[in-house]
């Protein structure tokens, strides 16, 4: 609780109390009146001052406008016939009391957001003269060694190049579980880091750094409205002073007829209160601000709650392979040994592959990190458009492709799995294969059973990679409909027919790399990954999942589906009562506590039901 909400709520309990004192007080006429003025205007003066800020600026018709001719009416009345101040008193109070919820309400769901603002570094550590000196971020260009600290935030993204530590990246990923982090480990801005000093070479400027870019999607998101909010302000715009018109009617033409002008006006003061749509005004944004909060807790950033409303509609989703269903590097899948043991066969090809660049020697030299032995590793020698020779511990290893293995007379075989194949002989002699291949992510089968689960009806795999390593991936995953070996151009026309397909729906592309961003453009969500994907991919999404993980597109859709459950229950439930009521109060069955309820009592339920989004699902 701030200091303003802690002020406020000082002032609604000193009301209310001063309010239950005086029924215990026998005074009348003017004490009476400058009595109850004084809880009044210390729970009120607030509303009294934005109506005429209102009024002044040619911009009256709102809730303080509105508030203030109900009670002042009311005092009016018990000024000149009732002697009764209670009801205006109350009113007034009662308001406070739901603009106070609507405060901590908002309060409550931005701090999710104002969470993720605190991964902004204030400052990145250089080593100048022998000493760390602290710098602007700004001002650190690409190329630079920094420092982290234990207990600092990651200010620019970059490769570790000194040291070894643990990172906790729960305020980009919604993931609590710390990263494990070495020598040549791609970090991020916005970690902090928990243990160890890292030496770390920055790979992107601060302004292009993931921490700036991500904040820069969440202060742009509240800027795109969805198409429910955008009525809410449509429909209070017209609404209110049509309901001021029909109070200015209730109150004057039957009482020109009746004569009774006490009881009309009564009545039409108690239209005014009950009118007033505030349940509206504040619930329908703040379940949206409460959305995409939510979302943010979870690693899922979305750009505007209008790209909340279509990811609540979603029916078709059609994902890249490469970086989205797989993890986008190479890894060794099996190994068929004839002779020696899988183990050792890996020790020696890492021993062979360790001066080459290749990414296939890269993974294999993964396969077996442990090179600190005592094996002796002579005349290694690349071989283009091969692969690699070299002696180790006197065995001449040849380490490569078929040809390779025709040019040694090995007599190799093929492999019925599918991948990259790494032949291996051994003095002249094959003597095994390794399958490198591009693996699923670890959630990548739940990511498509929880897609079904949430109403996604169809979803279709787009590629470049070949057709049998689509067709194993779909196969793997289960997806009965995919398109291999498209280029970037191709792409977009699989989408686009998909989007002319009448039972397709509301469609969401997902992926990460360059060649996706004119697919997520032209989705009606582009879905992208945010932790290793491209700049431009990003920059075309519209839902950016912060930890690369699959599976929180289903989350994203099921934060989307309740943010909108809720907003139409609001819509319905807040209408209703307040037709309902509005009807009650022009014939006179209402009295000024039923009325307090209809506008007061809705608004803060309503506002209870928004704060359900925040719960977890």
């Amino acid at each position: 609780m701030n200091k303003k909400q802690k002020k406020n709520l000082m002032r609604i309990i000193i009301a209310a109390v001063l309010m239950i004192a005086l029924n215990f007080v026998q005074v009348e006429g003017w004490a009476k009146f400058f009595l109850y003025m004084v809880p009044y205007l210390i729970v009120g003066y607030d509303i009294l001052l934005k109506a005429a800020h209102g009024i002044k600026n040619l911009r009256a018709f709102d809730e303080s406008f509105l508030m203030t001719v109900a009670t002042l009416g009311a005092i009016a009345l018990g000024l000149y016939r009732t002697g009764d101040y209670t009801e205006a008193v109350a009113v007034m109070l009662f308001y406070q009391v739901g603009e106070w919820f609507q405060s901590y309400a908002i309060d409550k769901s931005r701090k999710n957001i104002s969470d993720l603002m605190d991964i902004r570094p204030d400052f990145a550590n250089i080593e100048s003269a022998g000493k760390i000196e602290q710098v602007d971020p700004d001002e650190v260009e690409i190329g630079t060694i920094i420092i982290v600290q234990p207990g600092e935030k990651i200010p620019i993204d970059g490769v570790i190049v000194e040291g070894n530590s643990t990172l906790d990246t729960a305020a980009l990923t919604g993931e609590s579980l710390p990263r494990n982090v070495q020598i040549g480990s791609e970090v991020i801005s916005g970690c902090v880091n928990l243990n160890g000093v890292l030496k770390i070479k920055t790979t992107k400027d601060f302004e292009e750094s993931t921490a700036s870019k991500i904040l820069d999607l969440v202060e742009n998101a509240s800027s795109r409205k969805s198409k429910s909010e955008n009525f809410i302000t449509k429909f209070a715009r017209i609404y209110t002073p049509a309901v001021v018109t029909a109070a200015l009617v209730l109150a004057f033409v039957p009482s020109l007829i009746t004569g009774d002008f006490e009881t009309w006006i009564y009545r039409a003061l108690l239209f005014l209160i009950i009118s007033c749509p505030c349940a509206l005004v504040i619930s329908i944004p703040l379940t949206f601000f409460a959305g995409l909060g939510r979302a943010s807790r979870e690693g899922v950033l979305v750009k505007g709650s209008n790209y909340l409303e279509t990811l609540s509609q979603i029916k078709t989703v059609v994902m890249d392979k490469t970086g989205t269903l797989t993890r986008g590097i190479f890894d060794v899948d099996a190994v068929h040994s004839e002779e020696i043991k899988p183990e050792q066969l890996l020790h020696w090809t890492a021993h062979v592959e360790r001066y080459s660049t290749h990414p296939i020697a890269t993974t294999l030299k993964k396969a077996y990190p442990h090179e600190d032995d005592d094996c002796k590793v002579e005349q290694v020698e690349e071989l283009a458009g091969l692969g690699v020779k070299a002696v180790v511990n006197g065995k001449i290893l040849h380490v490569g492709n078929e040809k390779l293995m025709d040019k040694v007379g090995a007599a190799w075989h093929p492999c019925h799995r599918d991948g990259t194949i790494i032949h291996v002989a051994i003095d002249g002699k094959y003597a095994a294969h390794v399958i490198v291949a591009d693996m699923l992510k670890p959630n990548s089968h739940k990511a498509i059973e929880s897609l079904i689960a949430v109403g996604v009806k169809r979803i279709v795999m787009l590629t470049g990679d070949l057709k049998k390593v689509a067709a194993r991936i779909a196969g793997e995953l289960g997806l009965t409909e995919f398109h291999s070996e498209l280029l970037p151009a191709q792409k977009v026309e699989h989408l686009e027919k998909i989007l002319q397909e009448k039972n397709s729906g509301k469609v969401a592309f997902v992926g990460d790399g360059i060649n996706d961003a004119p697919v997520l453009a032209r989705a009606d969500i582009g879905i992208a990954m945010g932790a290793m994907g491209s700049d431009a991919a990003i920059e075309a999404a519209d839902v950016v999942l912060m930890d690369d993980d699959p599976l929180k597109i289903s989350k994203a859709i099921q934060i989307a589906k309740k943010t909108l459950a809720i907003v139409k229950e609001n819509i319905y439930f807040a209408i209703g009562v307040k037709f309902l009521c509005l009807g009650l109060g022009a014939v006179g069955i209402a009295n000024m506590w039923f009325a307090i309820f209809a506008d007061v009592g809705v608004m803060i339920l309503a506002v209870l039901n928004a704060l359900r989004v925040l719960l977890k699902i």
